[in-house]
């Protein structure tokens, strides 16, 4: 075990694991409700559009929650037909208000047979034992109901050998907790050792740069490859270090 990494991991996710790290952050998209329900249903939706430009992906963000009313778990469950509509002005990037209104959808669908997202997740979990076999399930599942097909370029599919880098991310607001005040921890039928790191291009370049991978291509084969190398660091916690990775990625003041 390499004690000088090791040091440097630490450093690293003490550096960003922390509630400053929240505002400039999707996170404080759910982090803008105090319900279970809510913060499930934000953390989802704000991780679906968490690619390309961060400041860009949190202002969307918030105004997603605006026209949900600021009450995302109640829109989903409720919105009328003339609610649901207005959302066609919404947009971020090339997720448009009909994608945003098929997502709902699909929330919809969901909650109503297993009553919340994450009442999904830690069944599934436990039936199978296997985070990747759980976000095949959930992919097929969130998409049983009637959609427009071009939605489904917005929920990546492990099946196909995709990083899931924004699923990995909303199950590690979910599922990990600490006292640091950063991620929710609200499932606890999942253990924070199942998880996997949510693999970007920061992560992975500043993975590469450390020694932690070696593929090349930022897909699920990478994921298994880079949490493996942090298991052996932090085996109950591996994806704490994402903290770590991301944050000396994308902070210019910070270096390797």
């Amino acid at each position: 075990m390499d004690d000088s990494l090791r040091d440097l991991l630490e450093r690293l996710h003490d550096r960003y694991n922390r509630p400053e790290f929240i505002e400039a952050d999707p996170i404080s998209v759910p982090h803008r409700f105090t319900d279970c329900a809510d913060r499930e249903v934000a953390g989802f939706l704000a991780a679906t559009i968490a690619w390309g430009n961060r400041k860009a992906i949190v202002r969307s963000g918030h105004r997603m929650m605006r026209v949900m009313d600021d009450a995302p778990a109640d829109f989903v469950r409720n919105a009328s037909d003339r609610e649901l509509a207005a959302l066609d002005s919404y947009a971020h990037r090339t997720f448009n208000g009909g994608d945003l209104r098929d997502f709902i959808l699909a929330l919809r669908r969901l909650c109503a047979k297993f009553g919340s997202l994450g009442a999904f997740f830690e069944s599934r979990y436990e039936v199978t034992g296997s985070l990747p076999q759980t976000l095949s399930d959930f992919r097929r599942e969130f998409f049983a109901c009637d959609h427009a097909p071009r939605c489904e370029k917005h929920l990546s599919s492990i099946d196909k050998g995709a990083a899931c880098k924004r699923l990995c991310m909303f199950l590690r607001w979910m599922v990990r907790h600490d006292d640091r005040g950063v991620d929710f921890g609200q499932w606890r039928r999942i253990p924070m050792s199942a998880l996997y790191l949510p693999l970007d291009l920061h992560t992975g370049e500043t993975g590469r740069a450390l020694g932690l991978l070696i593929r090349r291509q930022n897909d699920w084969r990478a994921v298994e490859e880079i949490t493996a190398a942090l298991r052996g660091f932090d085996a109950g916690d591996p994806v704490r270090f994402d903290f770590a990775l991301f944050g000396v990625g994308i902070d210019p003041a910070g270096h390797v």
